[in-house]
């Protein structure tokens, strides 16, 4: 297989796809499932036309996402764009589906990247990202899974577990920005709290609560980003904020922790703060240590180097934040709070500009670019 040729036809498959009407995330992220496929086929049954082929495959990859992407905006649209409190009345057959790519024969990993790809509608970029992961490195996952799944029946449904991480990545990628599924996220696991009794399952619930309670205040009239301690609290939700709490007091008070509900407890006393003053940044950082020692994430150990800062002093907060590892996502970003807070302006403003080079959303990138000119502004006077 000359994947050197392969490589060379791309340009001008994507301009193809693109006067046919197809924007350029959307059929880029066609273009590589097509080439995932033509790696497959091709060394037994090499197509006459490469080219042809290539973009007869890769439009009816578009196509079917544009359908899949359609009917999940039907779905929205009929649930509202806000989510309905209380608990839900049934499981629905998305959320059969979430559990029907959660097969057993797949490992939770490519499970989950399969169910995103396939059920959530999201992008293998927005999938690679929210895994840490190169997107080759997603895409040949993601294909190995439905070359896993080709030939073995759906008829048995994968663990509560996958689901609920598949959950908490949509609702993520929701909640940024890149795609409005925060309120389907919802929707689905609050169908999920009624078919499953686990305490994780309302941490997860809870946690989506949480969170979505401050959405209306995460940013300004202009689209920037409002960071949570400038945020009018006056604009969060608070019959959101309650049913969250009490769904979290009642998983809590089963005694079963694990790291979604530790998350939930986090949101929680931010919500509980009247002010940014009054955040209890103490036991925050205890339920960050109870986080770390649940799941050993590398993010969750960032956010606690932040809340130490806060808790203990920013110098605290550096020496925690020495340990990590620099090339996790956002590290440069905290770094340049931190630095800040101590009062070191100079390498505040140079890690905020660094930081904006790395940042995954435009969004982000303008607020860190803004943060890094105010300090520059400032040490010019």
């Amino acid at each position: 297989m000359d994947e050197a040729l392969l490589r060379s036809l791309v340009p001008g498959v994507l301009a193809i796809l693109g006067r046919r009407g197809a924007d350029f995330a959307a059929a880029e992220d066609a273009v590589q499932e097509a080439l995932l496929e033509a790696l497959r086929v091709w060394p037994a049954d090499w197509p006459r036309d490469p080219k042809g082929w290539l973009v007869t495959v890769a439009w009816r990859k578009f196509l079917d996402a544009t359908r899949a992407d359609a009917a999940r905006h039907r779905r929205e649209e009929r649930t509202g764009r806000e989510p309905e409190p209380g608990p839900a009345s049934a499981v629905d057959d998305t959320l059969r589906l979430y559990f029907l790519c959660a097969h057993p024969s797949l490992t939770p990993s490519s499970a989950v990247a399969l169910t995103l790809r396939a059920v959530g509608g999201l992008t293998t970029r927005q999938i690679a990202r929210a895994y840490l992961v190169p997107e080759a490195t997603m895409a040949q996952r993601i294909s190995r899974a439905k070359r896993t799944v080709a030939g073995v029946r759906l008829d048995r449904p994968g663990d509560v577990a996958t689901v609920l991480r598949v959950l908490y990545l949509v609702f993520n990628e929701g909640y940024s920005g890149d795609v409005d599924l925060a309120a389907e996220a919802i929707r689905l696991t609050r169908r999920l709290a009624v078919a499953v009794d686990h305490p994780e399952v309302a941490g997860l619930l809870a946690l989506m609560l949480l969170h979505h309670a401050r959405r209306a205040a995460r940013t300004a009239p202009d689209g920037s980003l409002v960071p949570l301690a400038e945020q009018d609290r006056g604009r969060w939700d608070t019959e959101l904020i309650a049913e969250g709490v009490d769904i979290l007091q009642a998983a809590l008070a089963r005694d079963r922790p694990g790291e979604f509900q530790a998350q939930a407890a986090i949101a929680a006393l931010h919500a509980d703060a009247p002010t940014v003053e009054e955040t209890d940044w103490a036991q925050i950082v205890q339920w960050y240590d109870e986080l770390v020692r649940l799941t050993g994430n590398p993010v969750a150990e960032l956010n606690r180097a932040v809340a130490v800062g806060e808790a203990d002093g920013p110098r605290a907060g550096l020496a925690a934040l020495a340990a990590l590892d620099d090339s996790l996502p956002r590290h440069a970003a905290v770094a340049a709070y931190l630095h800040e807070r101590d009062g070191d302006t100079a390498r505040a403003a140079r890690l905020y500009a660094e930081a904006a080079g790395k940042a995954p959303s435009l969004a982000e990138r303008d607020h860190l670019t803004r943060r890094a000119a105010r300090l520059n502004a400032r040490r010019s006077r």
